[in-house]
Protein backbone atom coordinates (compact mmCIF):
# COMPACT_ATOMS: atom_id res chain seq x y z
CA UNK A 1 0.00 0.00 0.00
CA UNK A 2 1.47 3.38 -0.61
CA UNK A 3 1.58 6.69 1.16
CA UNK A 4 -1.27 7.63 -1.01
CA UNK A 5 -3.61 5.41 -0.52
CA UNK A 6 -3.09 5.74 3.46
CA UNK A 7 -4.66 8.84 2.71
CA UNK A 8 -1.59 11.32 2.41
CA UNK A 9 -2.06 15.28 2.08
CA UNK A 10 -0.64 17.52 -0.67
CA UNK A 11 2.86 18.48 0.84
CA UNK A 12 2.82 22.02 -1.62
CA UNK A 13 2.82 25.12 0.91
CA UNK A 14 -0.81 26.20 2.26
CA UNK A 15 -2.24 23.07 0.12
CA UNK A 16 -4.28 20.42 2.37
CA UNK A 17 -6.36 18.72 -0.30
CA UNK A 18 -6.11 15.02 -0.41
CA UNK A 19 -3.13 12.98 -2.42
CA UNK A 20 -3.38 11.91 -5.48
CA UNK A 21 0.70 11.13 -7.02
CA UNK A 22 3.70 10.99 -5.47
CA UNK A 23 6.69 12.27 -7.03
CA UNK A 24 10.07 12.68 -6.74
CA UNK A 25 9.94 15.91 -4.63
CA UNK A 26 13.89 17.17 -6.67
CA UNK A 27 11.34 17.01 -9.82
CA UNK A 28 8.96 19.24 -8.16
CA UNK A 29 11.30 21.60 -7.05
CA UNK A 30 12.95 22.06 -9.39
CA UNK A 31 9.11 22.88 -11.13
CA UNK A 32 8.88 25.85 -8.87
CA UNK A 33 7.01 24.50 -6.27
CA UNK A 34 7.57 25.18 -2.87
CA UNK A 35 7.33 21.84 -0.22
CA UNK A 36 6.47 21.72 3.38
CA UNK A 37 8.55 18.69 4.22
CA UNK A 38 12.06 17.44 2.74
CA UNK A 39 11.27 14.07 1.78
CA UNK A 40 12.41 12.02 -0.63
CA UNK A 41 8.62 11.42 -2.31
CA UNK A 42 6.80 14.52 -2.52
CA UNK A 43 3.00 13.91 -2.47
CA UNK A 44 0.28 16.31 -4.75
CA UNK A 45 -3.49 16.47 -5.16
CA UNK A 46 -4.92 16.84 -8.28
CA UNK A 47 -4.42 20.48 -9.26
CA UNK A 48 -0.87 20.94 -8.29
CA UNK A 49 -0.11 17.42 -10.19
CA UNK A 50 -1.79 19.19 -12.88
CA UNK A 51 0.23 22.36 -12.39
CA UNK A 52 3.61 19.90 -12.40
CA UNK A 53 2.65 18.42 -15.82
CA UNK A 54 2.26 21.89 -17.54
CA UNK A 55 5.47 23.44 -16.03
CA UNK A 56 7.36 20.39 -16.93
CA UNK A 57 5.94 19.40 -20.45
CA UNK A 58 8.67 20.58 -22.48
CA UNK A 59 11.67 18.78 -19.69
CA UNK A 60 10.09 15.36 -20.44
CA UNK A 61 9.09 15.77 -24.24
CA UNK A 62 12.88 15.88 -24.26
CA UNK A 63 13.68 13.42 -22.22
CA UNK A 64 11.41 10.90 -24.28
CA UNK A 65 12.66 12.29 -27.61
CA UNK A 66 16.73 11.15 -26.21
CA UNK A 67 15.32 7.29 -25.98
CA UNK A 68 12.56 7.65 -29.06
CA UNK A 69 15.33 8.02 -31.41
CA UNK A 70 15.91 4.16 -31.73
Amino acid sequence: MGIVAKGAKCDVDGCSNDGARSLNSSKVENAGMRLRSSAKKAVLCKDHYKEWKKETKDDRELERARFDRF
